[in-house]
């Protein structure tokens, strides 16, 4: 009977501690390495936990740009109401490693002249 409880503790454990379905991008392990400029207007944003996604309409096609954590954001000076809809936004940082994926993940915003760095120290 131990040996069976013992068993089923593991195959629990194991199961709790499996990474999430859809949980593998975050990080930055699905972006190419290499850093793009994106430049287009806020279609719409969901700003929150795990990170923030602002849809950008770019020369027509729309982008899915991750950026910060709430805190995050904070911490590079966006205040409530910068990321909003018909914002022009210029979006530096790194695309989806797969070509087909409009996305993002952004290092640095810039809205009008300022600069909002999400991620000091990283090109």
């Amino acid at each position: 009977m131990r040996k069976l409880l013992a068993v089923a503790t593991l195959v629990v454990v194991g199961l709790l501690l499996r990474p999430l379905p859809g949980g593998a991008h975050h990080g930055w392990s699905w972006t190419t390495g290499g850093n793009i400029e994106l430049t287009g207007i806020i279609q719409s944003v969901r700003l929150g936990m795990p990170h923030g996604l602002v849809y950008v309409d770019a020369e027509g096609e729309v982008w899915t740009v991750e950026v910060g954590q709430p805190w995050r954001n904070e911490r590079a000076g966006l205040k409530p109401g910068d990321l909003a809809e018909g914002v022009e936004i210029r979006a530096v940082g790194q695309p989806s490693a797969d070509v087909s994926e409009k996305r993002m993940k952004a290092e640095r915003l810039y809205i009008g002249a300022r600069e909002y760095d999400l991620y000091p120290g990283r090109d």
